[in-house]
């Protein structure tokens, strides 16, 4: 095991998403921290070869390129009456792969011209964030039925925004549009326009959106069923610059939990639920379920207790999954996961956890973890709670994973560990009998290989599950929607 001071000297800075720290690069070697603050909180680094699960991944559908460049892949969701699945490009379009993955066909594109969206998918962190179908989707007769929602960056920003912060200048908006298909089970949306819910007004590029989800545990009748849970991040730039995530009286670093099917929230666009924990403070949002999250990449749920997890991408320190409860702050921008938030370049080390009334991550790493290298970048996402028997080797397990890196890890979920990275074991792949197991990106970087590509530096990873266990892998480098067996 090599001592982590050594890749520290070696990485020098690491940048995340956020396009972070660069103190080192070109400019020599970065002043010594002061007593007490650290780039590395982790001691130990995660452990390679313990406990590693072993499953087979197979390709099962591909999405086309669009002008030679890979679909940029984002969410995976089935629909249950007809199990199709719907898959998105951050370009904006949306496609329905057949259960078999053997048919692949565009659904709905929102960047065309005539519904006026104008997707701003510029950069990484731009384009169609989420999108997700009403419960109800494809049920004849209930308010829910052909419903679907978007989750978009766009450049048009002609309407006045629901929500705005302090900065002067802006940069696009980030849009939440309700769709309603007249014949679900079509093979193309066949619905008129969409109806804007919620507009956003984005002071940075970066940081645009993240997380849209239903919450899967919630049964017709039950309290929570046809709420939309939506994660806001913080504004971008870096280190939350005007302390949005911990004001309860602006949308920036939320969880909003909405009916979309309401009236009664701003402009008589939504609904807000009765049982939000802020609905009756004064100067806060109704909107907000929970907050102080950076950046939120994916909600799960655990079917077997309801206990709800979020991911929540770090500044350059600390990548956290995190429980979620009704009024929790996850910390963001005091705490950076366990620890004191200082900078970009450090997080204090004095005192870790030690508000009780901030919510810690059950589970946290270290960007400067030496089994995300080859990769210059970490980022947190997941995040599912697997209580099926498709995938034995999973259940019980709760499962999340490092986006650029295409590292893929494992927790207990009956024994949740209490924040650090000690816990943190990693899945491996193997594509066919006799072959060796091997990470997320080597296998894409095989794929790139043989369709004349460039080479993917990174994965982009993110996954989603169906009602069958079905896991399937997404990345942003050479198309192919992978599936997860035993």
């Amino acid at each position: 095991m090599f001592p982590r001071l050594l890749f520290v000297v070696a990485l020098g800075a690491l940048a995340s998403l956020s396009g972070a720290y660069t103190s080192a690069q070109g400019r020599g070697a970065p002043a010594p921290l002061p007593a007490g603050q650290t780039n590395d909180p982790f001691p130990q680094p995660i452990v390679r070869d313990q406990g590693v699960i072993t499953v087979t991944l197979r390709e099962f559908a591909s999405l086309p390129d669009i002008a030679g460049v890979p679909a940029r892949m984002m969410t995976l969701v089935e629909e249950p009456m007809s199990r199709r699945l719907f898959v998105s490009d951050m370009r904006g379009q949306l496609y329905t792969v057949s259960a078999d993955g053997k048919a692949v066909t565009p659904y709905l594109d929102i960047s065309d011209p005539k519904w006026g969206v104008a997707v701003q998918s510029q950069g990484r962190e731009r384009g169609m964030q989420s999108f997700v179908l009403h419960p109800q989707f494809a049920q004849a007769g209930t308010p829910g039925f052909g419903k679907l929602y978007t989750y978009a960056d766009t450049s048009n920003q002609t309407p006045a925004p629901d929500f705005t912060t302090p900065n002067a200048g802006t940069t696009h908006d980030t849009v939440l549009l309700e769709w309603i298909a007249t014949t679900p089970g079509a093979a193309a949306y066949d619905g008129g326009a969409p109806r804007e819910l919620i507009r956003l007004r984005q002071p940075f590029a970066n940081h645009n959106g993240g997380a849209l989800a239903f919450n899967s545990t919630a049964r017709p009748g039950a309290a929570d069923y046809g709420l939309l849970y939506m994660g806001i991040a913080d504004g971008g730039s870096g280190g939350d610059p005007m302390a949005l995530a911990q004001n309860l009286g602006s949308a920036f670093g939320k969880v909003f939990r909405i009916d979309p099917l309401g009236r009664n929230g701003r402009g008589g666009k939504y609904g807000i639920p009765a049982a939000n924990p802020f609905v009756s403070t004064a100067g806060a949002l109704p909107e907000i379920f929970a907050y102080g999250v950076r950046n939120t990449q994916r909600f799960g749920w655990d079917s077997r207790n309801g206990a709800m997890y979020l991911s929540d991408i770090g500044q350059n320190i600390v990548e956290e999954v995190s429980p979620v409860t009704v009024g929790a702050n996850l910390g963001w921008n005091v705490w950076e996961g366990s620890f004191r938030f200082v900078s970009r370049e450090a997080v204090v080390t004095e005192s870790p956890r030690s508000d009780p009334k901030v919510t810690y991550p059950i589970v946290e790493w270290g960007q400067l973890d030496p089994v995300l290298l080859p990769n210059n970048s970490s980022a947190s996402v997941g995040v599912i709670v697997y209580r099926n028997s498709t995938i034995p080797q999973f259940t019980g397990r709760l499962l999340f994973g490092d986006m650029p890196s295409g590292e893929l890890f494992h927790v207990s979920a009956d024994e949740l560990p209490k924040g650090g990275q000690d816990p943190i074991r990693r899945v491996l792949f193997v594509t066919g009998a006799g072959t060796a197991p091997r990470t997320f990106l080597e296998i894409l970087q095989e794929k790139n290989r043989a369709q004349g590509k460039t080479v993917a530096t990174r994965a982009d990873m993110r996954f989603d599950a169906d009602a069958a266990g079905r896991i399937f892998l997404l990345n942003k480098a050479d198309g192919t929607i992978r599936m997860i067996e035993r």
